[in-house]
């Protein structure tokens, strides 16, 4: 036998259709929960949705005004700096000295084609493989994935309902080891709603401070905070971690501009133009005509945005009170964002219509099976045992919805 004859006789590899570096990203489970009540109502199904983390509202006229003015612009058919409009920036910087207490110059910002653009680049320009994340748990299902995406090890540490799903100092210090590189650090939080105290929030920034860990945190539901609750901005709380220290956030939620996809990031300056050249090859530019709405957006007031916080507020307390009403239910009461998040372990193991779920996600699946109400599994956000419901939906809508979830949870035996 020839040599080449004895080579040709190894089984060629098959090449992978999809990198492994891609394959093994998770779909946003919102995302997916929204899209399957959708699709049933698009089929006639009575599904209510709590899915999605998007406001209901329309965005106020004077934004939508701004845009249709941007449309007829020429000036706004070209591209535009990747970094994003100066006048922009300088509007976001003026809006965080506003609602933050704090300076940063327009060098300081990037804008983005969302908040999850700022989310991925954050961590593509900090990470290093092998570089470890300090993540509370739960999270929002696109943390860990974006990550894992840039080379890092996400590290959960769960703070649970009785602990108001806020981690400690001590937790995270526990949690803390050689590789440990930064923590992200949500108030008010999604899933959970939660929101740290002002003194909590110094104690973690103090804590990160002191062992060199640079802090990534999102602010996009600063305004979104009821019960006398202060969301307090980290880099307030600590001004010497401006440095080691990059702040998300965006226009989505705030004024009802999901679509839109605007969001920013802010952070020092070498950070920030490194993240820029990132962008400069992945997306260029947002969208001229978006960014023109998102500038009247942060240089308006914020009276739009009061009345969708009362509105929020109203159908918060409504779901809490009825989310309580179901026996092996404990629902912390949220302070913040548009979301609550129930422990539902007193549920499981338990029989429902000749069904007994074991976890989370069987649960979230026999409720839409059975009342044809979709909420999203605790799967998707750390540990199972629990939901998560968005109360970002008509009054109406929310009390039937909840409702069909008090009766079936009632046959539980």
């Amino acid at each position: 036998m020839t040599e080449h004859a004895a080579s040709s006789s190894v089984p060629t590899p098959t090449p992978r259709r999809v990198s492994a570096r891609i394959g093994g990203i998770a779909e946003s489970a919102t995302l997916a929960v929204d899209a399957q009540a959708k699709a049933l109502k698009a089929a006639g199904r009575p599904v209510i949705g709590f899915g999605a983390g998007e406001p209901d509202f329309p965005t106020p006229d004077y934004i939508v005004e701004a845009a249709a003015r941007a449309a007829h612009d020429p000036a706004n058919h070209r591209y535009s700096p990747a970094a994003g409009l100066p006048v922009l920036r300088e509007a976001i910087a003026a809006k965080t000295l506003r609602d933050s207490g704090y300076e940063v110059s327009p060098g300081q910002v990037l804008v983005t084609n969302g908040g999850k653009q700022a989310v991925y680049q954050t961590f593509a320009t900090l990470l290093d493989p092998g570089d470890e994340v300090l993540l509370p748990a739960p999270y929002w299902t696109t943390y860990p994935e974006a990550i894992r995406l840039a080379g890092g090890m996400p590290v959960e540490v769960f703070a649970g309902e009785d602990q108001g799903y806020r981690v400690t100092v001590e937790q995270l210090e526990a949690a803390r080891t050689p590789r440990t590189k930064a923590l992200l650090f949500v108030s008010p939080s999604n899933p959970t709603g939660a929101v740290y105290t002002p003194e909590e929030t110094e104690q973690i920034g103090r804590w990160a401070l002191e062992h060199g860990i640079w802090v990534i945190t999102d602010e996009i539901y600063e305004h979104l905070v009821y019960d006398g609750a202060v969301a307090t901005p980290i880099v307030r709380a600590v001004p010497e971690l401006a440095e080691t220290t990059v702040v998300l956030n965006g226009v989505a939620k705030t004024y009802a501009m999901t679509g839109w996809r605007v969001g920013w990031m802010i952070g020092p300056t070498d950070v920030i133009k490194a993240a820029t050249n990132l962008q400069s090859h992945l997306s260029s530019n947002v969208a001229n005509v978006s960014q023109r709405a998102a500038l009247a957006a942060v240089s308006g007031d914020l009276s739009a945005v009061e009345d969708m916080r009362a509105a929020f507020d109203r159908r918060r307390r409504t779901m809490v009170r009825m989310l309580a009403e179901i026996d092996g239910v404990q629902i912390p009461v949220p302070q913040g964002a548009f979301y609550a998040y129930p422990s539902v372990q007193g549920v499981l193991g338990r029989n429902i219509r000749g069904v007994v779920p074991s976890t989370s996600a069987e649960l979230a699946a026999l409720i839409l099976e059975q009342v044809e109400v979709a909420v999203v599994p605790g799967e998707a956000f750390g540990p199972s045992g629990y939901l998560r419901l968005s109360y970002a939906l008509g009054d109406d809508d929310l009390v039937e919805g909840v409702g069909r979830i008090q009766a079936l949870l009632a046959e539980a035996r």
